[in-house]
């Protein structure tokens, strides 16, 4: 099992929900932290809790819709210095349930774009490059299991391209230590998911972050975070490790 302690974290959307359990749960590991939000603010209580578990931490705001504050963001870490090790591409948004979807605005699918899909890209072709560079990398990008929803249609596409760009890029990580894995987190009673979700938004752990512990160098597999639930971590990442990637269906 990979040891965290003193590598860097990069957490989109740490502010609440996931983030904020993805957060907690690898600061416990003795992980550093760069925290994600839209505003400093947001992140004010969980960087303080971060930090009081002993672990160095920062926190960059980014609306992450809008290309240019991705990239301000990026520079900004790549200024500071820091060496990014992992990064959870957390951050998401649905932006409506549309009971006619015939009538599906074309925001809905440009909103859902940005945030789900291309600021993770953008995240991904600017740090996994460094990564393979230092021989060391470990990317998780958050999916969905959403299916047969067109009333969701805009959430439920970006998250298939996020799932397209991360199969594909797997193939080129092959025989470097850079691995980069899918989650889905479940529905979980969080903003995004509602109060009505079966899930508690604790008991993402530790699947959600099982993807940064991996010794076996094989990209491309997809770990349901419920699969996980009450899991220690060690037996966790052991049935995460022995998991191959879902080949695609054709």
């Amino acid at each position: 099992m990979i040891d965290v302690r003193g590598r860097w974290a990069l957490v989109t959307g740490a502010s609440r929900g996931i983030g904020y359990q993805t957060a907690i749960y690898m600061a416990k590991q003795g992980c550093n932290l760069i925290l994600q939000s839209r505003s400093l603010e947001h992140t004010a209580k969980v960087l303080d809790e971060v930090k009081a578990l002993g672990v160095e931490a920062y926190a960059v705001t980014a609306e992450l819709n809008h290309i240019e504050e991705t990239v301000a963001m990026l520079d900004e870490i790549e200024a500071i210095g820091t060496q990014v090790d992992i990064i959870f591409n957390n951050a998401a948004v649905q932006i409506a349930y549309r009971k006619d979807y015939w009538k599906t605005p074309v925001e809905d699918f440009e909103g859902s774009f940005h945030i789900n899909f291309i600021s993770p890209v953008m995240i991904c072709n600017r740090l996994i490059p460094k990564m393979i560079e230092r021989g060391f990398g470990r990317v998780i990008n958050t999916t969905s299991g959403i299916k047969n929803e067109p009333e969701q249609a805009g959430y439920a596409a970006s998250k298939a391209a996020l799932d397209k760009f991360t199969k594909d890029l797997a193939s080129r990580l092959e025989g470097t230590d850079v691995v980069i894995s899918l989650n889905d987190p479940g529905w979980c009673r969080t903003d995004l998911g509602g109060q009505q979700a079966p899930n508690s938004v604790e008991s993402v752990i530790p699947g959600i972050v099982v993807g940064a512990f991996l010794e076996t160098r094989k990209s491309g597999r997809y770990f349901p975070a419920q699969s996980f639930t009450g899991m220690s971590l060690e037996e966790a990442v052991a049935k995460a490790d022995a998991m191959e990637a879902a080949p695609y269906i054709i």
